[in-house]
C-alpha cells in the first residue's frame, strides 16, 4: 500500500466525510488514490485561505476536526485561516503537499520552508519524511487537535512520499479522538470546593461564558449551575449561544463586541466573576476595562488551557479542566451542600434594566429609514428564520448588530463569529463548511462588502455545492469600520482616506456565478424577501444598502462615548 492510499484509509477510519481543498501539481499522486475513495468527499474551493476557513467552520458546527488541504504553491495562502483556528482553539488537520525535501535548498519551483511558516500558528507541524510513519503521524495529529486546548495541526506531505510504499501500514485509528473534546479532564476537587465556597458567599456574582463552553458543549451544565445559585449569565461574542438569551438570568453578550451598557454594568458591579471557557481577551472584556484590571471582584477561572487561566486577571480560584466535565462535578458537589440562593431584588433589578433596553431596541426595530436601519434588519431576519438555522457572520457591521440585538432563544452553536483574529473574508467560505457540518440546517451568511472582495470567487463554490445557503450582503460602499475609527479617533477629515469603493453591481456578480440575486432598498421590501428566500432549498443572494459606521455608530462601548461627544447618530 502506498502512503496516499494509507492516508485515505486513515481519514475514512476517523470518520472524515469532507476535506476542503484546492488542486496542485504536488498533490496529484495523493489525488490519484483519492479519486477511488468516494467515502471522503473532496470539496474543491477557489482559494486555499477559503479551504482553511471552511474547515474551521465545519469543526465549530460539527464538533469534529475540520480537514483542509492545499498544494505547496498555496501553502502561504492558508495562513489567515489557520491562524484564526489557532487563536480560536478550533480542532483542524491542515495538509500541505510539497516538493521532495532534498530539493528545498535548490530553489525548486513552489518550494518553501513550510514548517517554519506553520509552527507558530499550529499546535504542531509534522513532516512525512518516511512514508511508513504516516499512519502514526495522522494518529498523533487527531490526538493533538482534539485534546487539551484544541487547535490545528499541520501535516507536510512531500510528493515523493505520497507514492512511496508502506510494507506494514498499521492503519488502526484511535476512536477517542474522532470528535472534540477527545478527552475531558476534570479540575482538582479541592479547587472545585473552594470555587463553590466563593460563589456561595458572593452577593453579586456573574458567569461569563466564552467559546470554550460551545466547544465543550457545556451549555446545559452552565444553565444548571446558574439556576442552582441564581447567577446572571453573559457570553462573549464568540461564546454567543452558551446560554439561552430568553432565560431570565441571561444578560446577553458582554464586552467590546456585542456588549450593552446594562450587560457590561453587571460585570463591572460584580463581586465574583466565574469565567468559563473564556480567554479573557480584549474583545470579551472591552480592552480589559470590563472588568478593569484592578477589579475588586474575586475571579474564578475555568478553562481547559493552563495558559489561559489567570492570563489577564488575578484569580481567586483556578480551575483547569474541561468545561462540561468540571461543571458537572461542581453541580454534583453543590447539590449536596447548603446553598445561599441569590436574593430576588438584584435579579429583578437586572431584568428591569434589560426590559428597558429591550424597549429602546423595539422602538428602532420598526424604523422606516432609508438606507435600511440595522435593527429593522435584525427584527425582519429574526421573524424569517426557520426553526433549524445557522448564521455565519463577517466581522464589522455584519456581526455587531446580530451579536448585540438578535436574541438566540435556545442554547447551542447557532451563530458563528471569527473574533479571535477577526480577519475579513471569513463568512462566505465558512458558510460552505457550515453546509457540510449542518446539512439539514438553513444557513444564513451575513457578508460585508469589504469582506466580499476577499473571497467573491467562492460564490461559484456556493452555487456548485448548492443547498439552502442564503447570502446577505451589506453594502455601505466602504471599509465602514475603518471609517468609524477614523471619525471617532482622528476626525471627519480623515474618513475618506483608504476606505471607499467605487459603485459595484453585486447583483450582477452573484447572477454571473449562477445565484438568484435581489437588491433591497426599501424597508417594507425586506421582510417579504427574506421570508421568501429562506424557504428555498438552493442558494440565494440579497444585497442590502446600509449606512457606513461613521454615519450610524454601532454599539461599541468605547465608540459610544466619543459619538455622544461628537453628536453623531449611534445605537447603544
Amino acid at each position: 500500500m502506498n502512503a496516499s492510499k494509507a492516508l485515505m484509509e486513515m481519514l475514512r477510519g476517523y470518520g472524515v466525510g469532507e476535506v476542503f481543498g484546492l488542486p496542485g501539481e504536488t498533490t496529484l499522486p495523493w489525488y490519484k488514490e483519492w479519486s477511488s475513495c468516494p467515502d471522503v468527499k473532496h470539496v474543491m474551493m477557489r482559494d486555499e485561505r477559503s479551504a482553511a476557513f471552511a474547515a474551521d467552520a465545519f469543526a465549530r458546527f460539527s464538533y469534529r476536526p475540520g480537514v483542509c488541504e492545499g498544494p505547496s504553491v498555496g501553502a502561504t495562502h492558508m495562513i489567515p485561516g489557520v491562524a484564526e483556528a489557532y487563536k480560536a482553539s478550533i480542532p483542524m488537520l491542515v495538509f500541505t503537499s510539497d516538493i521532495p525535501l532534498h530539493y528545498e535548498k535548490r530553489n525548486m519551483l513552489t518550494g518553501i520552508d513550510q514548517t517554519a511558516m506553520f509552527e507558530g500558528i499550529t499546535k504542531e507541524s509534522l513532516t512525512v519524511t518516511d512514508a511508513s510513519e504516516l499512519p502514526n503521524i495522522v494518529r498523533r495529529a487527531f490526538r493533538l487537535a482534539t485534546t487539551g486546548k484544541p487547535g490545528p495541526v499541520h501535516i507536510r506531505f512531500p510528493i515523493d512520499q505520497q507514492g512511496a510504499e508502506i510494507e506494514e501500514p498499521r492503519l488502526y485509528v484511535q476512536a477517542d479522538f474522532k470528535n472534540c473534546p477527545g478527552h475531558r479532564p476534570v479540575a482538582e476537587l479541592a479547587k472545585i470546593s473552594e470555587a463553590l465556597k466563593v460563589l456561595g458567599s458572593a452577593q453579586r456574582p456573574v458567569i461569563v461564558c466564552g467559546q470554550g463552553v460551545l466547544l465543550s458543549q457545556a451549555w446545559g451544565e452552565v444553565q444548571v449551575l446558574a439556576e442552582l445559585f441564581g447567577i446572571p449569565v453573559g457570553t462573549t461574542i464568540n461564546g454567543k449561544g452558551a446560554f439561552p438569551e430568553g432565560h431570565p438570568l441571561s444578560i446577553g453578550v458582554t464586552g467590546a463586541r456585542g456588549g450593552t451598557t446594562y450587560s457590561n454594568k453587571v460585570i463591572n458591579e460584580a463581586d465574583v466573576i466565574l469565567y468559563v471557557g473564556c480567554s479573557t481577551d480584549s474583545a470579551g472584556t472591552d480592552g480589559w476595562k470590563t472588568p478593569s484590571l484592578d477589579t475588586k471582584a474575586k475571579i474564578i477561572h475555568l478553562d481547559v488551557s493552563e495558559a489561559e487561566v489567570g492570563n489577564s486577571y488575578p484569580i481567586e480560584v483556578p480551575l483547569i479542566g474541561d468545561a462540561a466535565a468540571t461543571l458537572r462535578v461542581m453541580v454534583e458537589v453543590a447539590e449536596k451542600q447548603e446553598k445561599k440562593v441569590r436574593k430576588l431584588p438584584r435579579i429583578k433589578a437586572i431584568q428591569k434594566e434589560r426590559e428597558e433596553h429591550d424597549a429602546y431596541v423595539a422602538g428602532l426595530e420598526t424604523s422606516n429609514e432609508v438606507p435600511i436601519h440595522p435593527l429593522r434588519f435584525v427584527k425582519e431576519l429574526s421573524d424569517a428564520l426557520p426553526k433549524d438555522y445557522a448564521v455565519v457572520h463577517d466581522v464589522g457591521v455584519a456581526a455587531i448588530y446580530m451579536a448585540t440585538f438578535f436574541k438566540q432563544a435556545e442554547a447551542g452553536r447557532r451563530m458563528l463569529y471569527n473574533y479571535a483574529m477577526g480577519s475579513l473574508g471569513y463568512a462566505i467560505p465558512a458558510s460552505i463548511g457550515a453546509r457540510f457540518a449542518r446539512p439539514n440546517s438553513t444557513i444564513v451568511t451575513l457578508v460585508g462588502d469589504g469582506s466580499f472582495g476577499f473571497t467573491a470567487g467562492e460564490l461559484e463554490t456556493v452555487a456548485r455545492v448548492g443547498g439552502p445557503n442564503h447570502l446577505i450582503l451589506f453594502n455601505n460602499q466602504s471599509f465602514g469600520w475603518i471609517r468609524a475609527e477614523w471619525q471617532l479617533s482622528y476626525g471627519k477629515e480623515y474618513v475618506d482616506f483608504a476606505t471607499n469603493f467605487r459603485p459595484v453591481d453585486y447583483v450582477k456578480i452573484a447572477e454571473g456565478f449562477g445565484l438568484e440575486a435581489t437588491r433591497v432598498g426599501k424597508p417594507d421590501e425586506l421582510g417579504p424577501i427574506l421570508k421568501r428566500n429562506l424557504k428555498k432549498r438552493e442558494p440565494t443572494f440579497t444585497e442590502i444598502i446600509v449606512k457606513p459606521e461613521d454615519k450610524l455608530v454601532p454599539p461599541v462601548p468605547s465608540w459610544i462615548k466619543k459619538a455622544e461627544k461628537q453628536g453623531l447618530a449611534h445605537i447603544e
